[in-house]
Formats: C-alpha cells, structure tokens, sequence
C-alpha cells in the first residue's frame, strides 16, 4: 500500500553553495540541431579551388610539367584546391566540416608558400633571392601571383571569416610538419638523379648543395622546419582565441515544467 502522489508537486528551494551537475549527453548536437546549408560559402571556396588551379594550369602549360609539379607551391596549390572542393560540397550540402587536420595543414602550406616567397625569394634583401633573375612577365606574372598572394590571402580569409574557431590542435602540429619533411628529402633525392648543371636542378636556392654544400642545406632546413612548427603553433593559437563569425544568437527559449500523475488503477 503506498500513498498517493500529489497531483503537483512544489519547487524545492535550492541548496545554498550547488550547483546542479550537468551531466553528459549521449546525443550528438548534429542529431539535435538541424543542418544548415551555406551556399556562398560554398561558392567562395569553389571560387578559391578554381584560382589555384588556374594557377597550377598557367604554370604548366608555360614550363615543364614534371619540373612544375615538383615545386612545393604547385603541390600545396593543389591540394588546397582538392580540399576547397570537398569543403564546398560539404557546405553546400549541409554535411559535417572535413577534419581540422586536413584543412589546417592545407591552410598552413600555402601560408609557408606565401611567406616563404615574399620573405625570401622575392626579398632583394634575403640571401636567397631569386629578384635577381628578373621578374616574371605576362602569364607567368599572373600565374606567380595567384599562387603565391592571391589564393594563400584568400584560403586565410576563408579560415577567419567562414570556418569555426577552435577545431585546430597542437598535438596536429607536428603531424603537418609530416609533408613539408618528405618534400625535403623528395627534393634532395630528385637532384641526385639530374645532372649537374641541370635548370632547376635544386628547386629552391636554400636547397642548393652544389652552391651551399650538405651541412648549409640542412642548417637551412632545420631553422625552416622550426619556423614552420612555430607558424603552425601560432595558428592553433589563433584559432583558439579569435571570435566566431558564424556564432548565431540565440532564440529565447520557452519555460518547460513537468507535472507528475498519479498510477492508474
């Protein structure tokens, strides 16, 4: 025999000093909050993968192709484009984002693509200028600035102003150093099999070991490999700590109560 439950039931005060425990859900938010398709995001990074393969394109067709598609700027150029596609179906489908491991080491290589151009190659002051082999002309100008102004400034915006902070980890730090240190021994390994002389034999001049020797290339490879761990470090950091433009305000949310019944029967 039990007693009756009351048809309502009183709010009990609060115990001073608690808080109530919020516990976890099992839920994930994508199945409680409805998708939302972004179309112009997904135009702009169409937009951003067709700029850097026209890019990769103009290159090509005015050069080498195997010469071309050994540089690092075309690779990283590529595989931005790759990643902007699948980004802009995932966008314009409503799906989940591609994982901040791949859109940040996409992000971070053209970022070195950029930096390492205008601070090193292009600089007339950097001991490894390339300025003094006269300035690209026509079609190799256009083509020279898209992949190393145009889409690496765009690819930056598209981080800041489209994606949401803080997916980007440190412990993915390391791991996007994993390509950059593959190209270097790519880039070693491929000058072994040219004979000495060759144009472009050594891609870059940091990476010149008939000019420099062994033991420079690699001091040179080591301070880059560094700077490039710091600039990814630096990226984490900053998506940690910048506002989110994609943040919504929230609707106000309607008083729900419950009222217990008493057993039928």
């Amino acid at each position: 025999m039990t007693a009756p439950i009351p048809r309502d039931i009183p709010d009990l005060p609060a115990i001073p000093g608690t808080h109530p425990a919020v516990l976890p859900s099992p839920v994930p938010a994508a199945a409680v909050v409805p998708p939302i398709r972004r179309p112009l995001t997904a135009v702009y990074r169409v937009l951003i993968a067709l700029l850097a393969a026209a890019g990769v394109t103009l290159y090509v067709l005015l050069g080498s192709p195997a010469r071309v598609l050994s540089y690092f700027t075309i690779q990283s150029s590529i595989l931005l484009a790759v990643v902007c596609l699948f980004s802009a179906r995932r966008a314009w489908t409503a799906r989940r984002p591609l994982p901040s491991a791949m859109t940040g080491a996409a992000l971070l290589y053209v970022v070195i693509t950029a930096l390492v151009y205008h601070l090193l190659l292009a600089n007339t002051a950097s001991p490894f200028s390339m300025a003094g082999a006269g300035a690209p002309t026509g079609w190799q100008a256009v083509a020279n600035q898209l992949l190393h102004t145009v889409v690496p400034a765009a690819a930056v915006l598209d981080w800041l102003l489209l994606t949401t902070p803080g997916h980007l980890h440190l412990r993915q730090a390391a791991t996007w150093l994993v390509y950059p240190l593959a190209y270097l021994a790519f880039s070693l390994v491929r000058a072994e099999f040219l004979l000495p002389g060759t144009p472009a034999r050594y891609l870059y001049p940091f990476l010149d070991v008939e000019q420099h020797g062994y033991k420079s290339v690699l001091a040179n490879a080591l301070l880059l490999g560094l700077s490039f761990y710091a600039l990814a470090i630096v990226l984490v950091i900053l998506d940690h700590v910048r506002p989110n433009p994609l943040r919504r305000h929230p609707r106000p949310r309607s008083r729900t109560g419950f009222r217990l019944q008493p057993p039928v029967g």
